[in-house]
């Protein structure tokens, strides 16, 4: 979990330090005799304007992990999920039109009534679209999902090819 919300992170934030702020480098007064304190160049990060001190810069938060370690996580997760009985397979999603209201009436009648995953092997376009407008309803197939959605969701909703290619997915 961890590793997938750092990885989504944008890491765009970003500050001028002294030696990107625009200006001189000339001396703002002379050393000796002004009776102010000593002063450099109006870039220092101590001056109002100046640059920012030891600021952020744009990085990756990106971790790595193993592809035995992505792995496992995605079995145990999935595997939770069975023994908790939050998995729910259906024979087909059949909709003779890509319509909200059916996927919903569908979903109402499995007893899913927060979030949940539709999952299927292949991407098919009419349930897509008619999950699609659902507000807490994902959709994935069965080889792109991945541990934090498992988790994040409460239920996992699939057809029954979408299923055997997730056991066989952990079945590896």
């Amino acid at each position: 979990m961890t590793a997938i919300r750092n990885a989504r992170r944008a890491g765009t934030a970003s500050t001028k330090g002294k030696g990107e702020v625009a200006g001189s480098n000339k001396k703002s007064w002379k050393q000796k005799g002004t009776g102010n304190a000593r002063a450099g160049f109006r870039q220092s990060p101590v001056w109002r304007g100046g640059g920012v001190a030891h600021g952020p810069k744009p990085r990756s938060y990106a971790q790595k992990l193993n592809k035995k370690v992505w792995a496992l996580a995605f079995a145990r997760a999935l595997s939770d999920k069975l023994v908790a009985g939050d998995v729910i397979v259906v024979d087909e999603f059949s909709f003779e039109a890509p319509k909200t209201k059916l996927m919903a009436a569908l979903l109402k009648e499995l007893g899913v009534d927060r979030t949940a995953v539709v999952v299927q092997k292949e991407v098919d376009d009419t349930v897509l679209l008619a999950t699609s407008n659902l507000p807490r309803i994902d959709y994935s197939t069965a080889q792109a999902l991945d541990v934090y959605t498992v988790l994040a969701n409460r239920k996992l909703v699939c057809d029954k090819a979408g299923f055997d290619a997730l056991m066989a997915r952990i079945a590896k």
